[in-house]
């Protein structure tokens, strides 16, 4: 249950033609991230009706030997909001309900701090209710219990709110929770039936499913996990926790039914898929690039309606470019193997406009030009560096990671990815800001006079930071692991990569090559019993061992 921020840019105005051989490229782009013997993954490519790929990778079950099958069923994750906001705009397009209805109307007793929170304020994630999903007492043992919708809503309904409705935007499955009692209290059936009955059934949608960990399902995907470098089966979830939020299954063919059907308004009326698929606003203007559980977003400057999806043992993602008609879906069983970076280069491959670009030579001091710190917000800063001839790219809470011309003032990203970066210069030619253009709206940052920031290592005695050495839990199944090789200091989150730390005060750590921070903290005694994780606020994570 995750998502992206993704947004429209301006389409090109010309025809480009496919590569001559897509499959062996769409190949390429599986095989590197799906093996043979691993969770495997099920990739759709279809565009103006025609399918260009259908191909799966990697086993369906790893303990059975069973291999992957383009027909395997797997659960979908946040793709599901898009069928629960479907269910309310069509209960709305039949006079049901407004999407201007405070949520007191169908849950006399919630708590709205006074504010008026409305069905829109769910639909867009601005509604400021705690998502259950980032609550500490949303733990392994809760996970596994049965709930209705009611009893799970008692269960983060009075946490304090993240903000006023309207101000900001922050991804939240309590909201789509919330709106799957709402479809069953305006309806009178359970989100299931309904969207079974309404949905699944009509556009012969026969291989997806409301999830159920009991029920037996023809050719489901087992879902894995890895931690510590191994693959495991996922964690059990109870299917009634992600219920409207995240529980359904399907497959990539049943999925292109799906946009297909919503884009043809054979689901919800032309006015309400355009008004789904707009992205909307906050309080103060400023776009959201997420609309009615659709991300708004460009390939290549082609605009894109998306979804991806996160849960238990699979992630999946899902594209559909409306100008070329071209839907793409690449599902995986594994929490392991992100495909949300495939299906984008697959979208934009083909469209014979490939993420593609080749690296072109740059003066030395054409190079140090760039070098400062964008963007007045710190919040949303990006620091590039020049160091031994090469140029760097680090975003406020991010990594530190290489960027090369392609043209002058124009740069890609080495590691790979979608995004560039476009240096921009006045009348006097001078660098006055950077645009990062990616998938979402541009973002501009202005060049700020602000020095480069940088620490200075101290050196600590092992006796102090052998006291920092274990495991911390930052949230259920997600572990910091601190520890030492020979003398030097690394930090290793769950299904990550392991970073090096270095102490610039006592009990203040930062990674090598990131903007991240850490803080150690002692309770009454002296002993370690926490740390704090500086990246996007303050996050706490409790020494377990």
């Amino acid at each position: 249950m995750k998502r992206t921020l993704i947004t429209v840019i301006t389409a090109f105005f010309f025809q480009v033609a496919l590569p001559q051989n897509p499959s062996a490229e769409f190949d390429s782009l599986m095989t590197q991230v799906f093996k043979a013997d691993g969770p495997g993954a099920v990739a759709l490519v279809v565009k103006d009706g025609k399918v260009l790929y259908r191909k799966a990778f990697g086993m369906a079950n790893l303990e059975l030997g069973i291999k992957m099958k383009p027909g395997n069923v797997f659960r979908i994750g946040s793709i599901t909001k898009q069928f629960t906001a479907s269910a309310i705009l069509k209960l709305r397009d039949e006079g049901k309900l407004s999407l201007d209805d405070d949520i007191t109307k169908y849950i006399a007793d919630y708590p709205t701090h006074g504010h008026q929170i409305t069905i829109k304020h769910l639909l867009t994630h601005t509604s400021g209710i705690k998502s259950y999903t980032g609550m500490e007492t949303w733990d392994a043992e809760v996970r596994k219990k049965d709930f209705t919708p009611l009893e799970l809503i008692d269960f983060f309904k009075d946490q304090p709110m993240d903000f006023d409705p309207g101000e900001e935007w922050r991804y939240n499955n309590s909201a789509y929770f919330i709106l799957g009692h709402i479809i069953e209290v305006v309806s009178g059936a359970t989100y299931e039936t309904y969207i079974d009955s309404t949905f699944f059934k009509p556009l012969k949608m026969s291989n997806s499913y409301y999830g159920s960990p009991s029920r037996i399902i023809k050719d489901r995907a087992y879902g894995y996990d890895k931690r510590d470098g191994e693959v495991i089966n996922a964690d059990f979830l109870s299917m009634t926790q992600p219920y409207a939020a995240g529980s359904l299954l399907s497959t990539v063919d049943d999925l292109y039914k799906w946009y297909s059907s919503v884009m043809e308004d054979k689901v919800i009326s032309k006015a309400s898929r355009i008004e789904a698929q707009s992205t909307y606003q906050l309080n103060n203007g400023e776009k959201t690039g997420y609309g009615y559980g659709w991300g708004i977003g460009n390939v290549q400057g082609s605009p894109m309606i998306s979804h991806g999806g996160g849960i238990n043992g699979y992630l999946t993602s899902s594209i559909f470019l409306p100008e070329e008609k071209l839907f793409v879906a690449v599902f995986s069983n594994c929490n392991c193997n992100s495909p949300g970076d495939i299906a984008t280069k697959m979208a934009a491959m083909a469209i014979g406009r490939p993420f593609s670009w080749t690296p072109v030579v740059l003066s030395e001091d054409l190079m140090k030009t760039y070098e400062a710190v964008y963007g007045p917000d710190k919040k949303n800063q990006r620091v590039i560096t020049f160091e031994d001839g090469q140029l760097f790219s680090m975003r406020t809470g991010g990594g530190k990671f290489k960027i090369a011309p392609f043209e002058k003032d124009k740069f890609f990203f080495e590691g790979g990815g979608v995004t560039t970066l476009h240096f921009i210069r006045d009348s006097n030619n001078e660098i006055v800001s950077v645009t990062a253009k990616g998938t979402g709206y541009d973002m501009d940052l202005k060049r700020t006079d602000a020095p480069i920031p940088s620490l200075t290592k101290i050196e600590l005695d092992a006796s102090v930071t052998d006291t920092y050495l274990g495991k911390y839990e930052l949230a259920p199944n997600f572990i910091i692991s601190i520890f030492k090789e020979e003398d030097t200091m690394f930090v290793q989150a769950t299904g990550q990569g392991k970073n090096e730390i270095i102490p610039f005060e006592e009990n203040k750590f930062s990674l090598v090559n990131a903007d991240i921070k850490l803080t150690f903290n002692k309770d009454e005694n002296g002993e370690v019993n926490s740390l704090t994780l500086h990246q996007g606020g303050n996050h706490e994570a409790k020494k377990v061992e």
